[in-house]
């Protein structure tokens, strides 16, 4: 149970240090999480080194990491928010420098290292090569995020989120654009489908009943001849029969470049079709900045949570004021009462 519908989309930070959370993270996340939002969801955590975008990324692949996280959990529990955490491999867009460090592949000589994707075409000609991933590839990074999810558990994160947008590795399968495998992992829907959906299986065969999953996805590719709403349906409704609890509908991703109409809640129209016509618990995200406008998506049945980014950056205390202005009990934390 959240204490609202309004949650803190998974944002990267890019500053860990060999994958484990600091102080930046105990404040980024403990802060909104003080600031009245129902869920933080901690940024995509890679399920292996080389499934990082960049070098500071998040990590759960080692205990290390596991036991930095457990002072963040707690803290965001005891505000009455409830943690959560992406897991994540980005695939053919792994080994990139850092937002404000560079642009592009970090070479091998300069700490990157090598890619794996569906097959062997760069993502854009400023990263690296990959390796196509053999099955022998694919049942490795299949065991790598049940791992990071039993170490999510064990953190005290009270649900976890499977990255399978952006063109990152999960959903780098299921695009044809980026998936030119002719074998049992490419081509049909079906084979386009069958590791992210095993990936989703093993993970809700393995972390405890009451723990939910969720699932991020690119609702579409916004590009012809890729992935779009009506696979996303059919791809949803296989996930809720895994018994995946919440879609989180975001898009775009597959290519350097596409012609996406960006407004203020674009993306609602994909939380409200999935939510719709497969049947499914769904987040709406994408420029959703005011709270009469998140509170009418909720109202309209469009999604059941509403996860805002860039409006959280600029005011982690957000929820706050959105329950003033909507004439809603929210609780506060007793240290800011007298600024009530």
């Amino acid at each position: 149970e959240f204490s609202n519908r309004i949650g803190v989309s998974p944002m990267c930070q890019y500053s860990a240090t060999k994958g484990v959370p600091n102080d930046w993270h105990l404040v980024h996340l403990g802060s909104r999480a003080a600031g009245g939002a129902g869920c933080i969801i901690a940024e995509a955590t890679a399920v292996l080194p080389e499934g990082r975008i960049s070098p500071e990324d998040l990590g759960l692949w080692n205990d290390k990491q596991m036991e930095a996280f457990r002072r963040i959990t707690s803290f965001i529990q005891e505000q009455g928010s409830v943690p959560g955490i992406q897991l994540a491999h980005a695939g053919k867009k792994a080994s990139t420098y850092s937002a404000w460090k560079g642009k592009g592949w970090i070479p091998l000589e300069n700490g990157g290292w090598q890619v794996m994707g569906p097959d062997n075409i760069p993502f854009d000609p400023s990263l690296g090569q990959p390796a196509q991933m053999s099955e022998e590839d694919i049942h490795h990074r299949v065991e790598a995020f049940v791992l990071a999810a039993e170490r999510a558990e064990k953190a005290g994160f009270r649900f976890v989120e499977l990255h399978m947008a952006h063109g990152y590795l999960l959903h780098s399968f299921l695009s044809p654009l980026m998936n030119s495998r002719q074998d049992d992992y490419g081509g049909s829907l079906q084979n386009r489908m069958r590791f992210p959906l095993l990936v989703a299986q093993r993970v809700r065969e393995t972390v405890s009943f009451n723990l939910p999953v969720f699932v991020r996805i690119s609702s579409t590719d916004w590009a012809e001849g890729g992935w779009d709403l009506r696979q996303s349906i059919e791809f949803c409704g296989h996930l809720k029969e895994l018994g995946v609890d919440l879609i989180d509908c975001s898009s775009g991703g597959a290519l350097p470049a596409a012609n996406i109409p960006v407004a203020p809640g674009y993306q609602v129209q994909f939380s409200e079709a999935i939510r719709k016509e497969a049947g499914i618990k769904t987040a709406a995200v994408g420029l959703i900045t005011g709270a009469k406008q998140a509170e009418e998506i909720v109202q309209k049945e469009q999604a059941d949570l509403v996860l805002l980014g860039r409006e959280m950056l600029r005011n982690p205390h957000w929820p706050l004021q959105a329950a003033r202005e909507l004439n809603a009990t929210i609780d506060w934390p007793v240290q800011y009462l007298r600024a009530k």
